[in-house]
């Protein structure tokens, strides 16, 4: 009688993890140490880097925005650069402009911030349309024209927007079409209580308020990882009935009595890619309707817009989502 053999054989054992899944988890323990109590934003932002996506950040001040990008551009190595937004930004603030230079007589190219891995446009409703334009065609092309001359930006390129949700007073605000263009739309809360004190103490424990400074954040990875795990989350695999699952979602916000403007194709398609950066987070090949269900705040709540006797009424959009939500299906895979 032959011995039942011990070692379970390679074709019943279970796939091993994406080698991108340990880097991710690194990134996420290395900037939780200095943006603190604040975990979901943190993992929708790195599946927006995984996906390869842009970020609307919505915050009061003083909640760490700034402070979250710069600590993941330190992760692996990428040039971070900010734009303050303000009335008078001119799209040539923005993108650049060419110099005539005396001494050699010619023309020659001045690059503006967008030209980085990783852009904070801050406050981005305070400039004009002219101006926010400049930065969503950048953000759609991945390339700026200067004067005619198309100059590609270097990949990872990825923009955070962020809007004051106070002080609308001499704003701009996005456009729906153009509020598409971002993948998620993330908002920060203050923290809870215990995590506030622990981060006041931290900040004041150095001179000048230097505590959780984001030069302590080591890098991980290079730029080159992130595009590896890019490429990677792009091949998650995503089944049939949750493709459907997405999609049914999406069409529902077109036909909710309560929405007068719904999702467009461009949401379903970044429901998926956002399940499969959160399938790949988790160590998984393979997307879920939970998954899915996870994104729909993110993803959506930026591409619908409620019925006006609704937003009277005191109802938000993620209320509204949260409900419609639960009127679709979701599949048993």
């Amino acid at each position: 009688m032959n011995p039942i053999p011990t070692d379970m054989p390679s074709a019943y054992a279970p796939p091993a993890p994406p080698k991108s899944t340990a880097i991710f988890q690194q990134i996420y323990a290395a900037v939780g140490q200095v943006f603190v109590g604040q975990p979901e934003v943190l993992h929708q932002v790195l599946a927006a880097l995984l996906a390869g996506g842009h970020v609307l950040l919505e915050g009061k001040p003083g909640l760490g925005k700034t402070h979250l990008v710069l600590a993941l551009s330190h992760t692996f190595g990428g040039s971070f650069r900010r734009i303050q937004f303000t009335p008078d930004l001119m799209p040539s603030d923005v993108c650049g402009h060419t110099l005539f230079d005396m001494s050699s007589s010619t023309f020659r190219v001045r690059r503006g911030p967008v030209f980085a891995n990783l852009l904070l446009a801050d406050e981005i409703n305070r400039a004009p349309a002219k101006t926010q334009s400049a930065l969503l065609e950048v953000m759609q092309e991945t390339q700026v024209t200067i004067d005619g001359e198309s100059h590609k930006l270097a990949p990872p390129f990825m923009t955070f927007a962020t809007q004051n949700p106070i002080e609308q007073e001499g704003t701009y605000p996005l456009p729906e079409a153009q509020l598409d263009r971002f993948l998620l739309k993330v908002l920060i809360d203050y923290p809870d209580v215990v995590n506030e004190t622990w981060i006041v103490k931290a900040v004041s424990s150095r001179a000048s308020g230097g505590g959780l400074s984001t030069s302590s954040v080591p890098q991980i990875c290079s730029p080159e990882d992130i595009l590896a795990a890019q490429e990677e989350a792009a091949a998650v695999q995503a089944v049939e009935p949750v493709v459907d699952y997405a999609v049914s979602i999406v069409r529902a916000t077109r036909q909710h009595s309560a929405i007068s403007l719904g999702a467009g194709t461009r949401g379903a398609i970044s429901l998926v890619r956002v399940a499969k950066s959160y399938a790949l987070l988790e160590g998984r090949g393979y997307i879920t309707p939970a998954d899915v269900k996870r994104a729909v705040l993110p993803v959506l709540r930026h591409r619908v817009q409620l019925a006006p006797e609704i937003a009277i009424s005191g109802q938000s959009v993620d209320d509204m989502l949260t409900s419609l939500l639960k009127t679709v299906e979701a599949p048993r895979v």
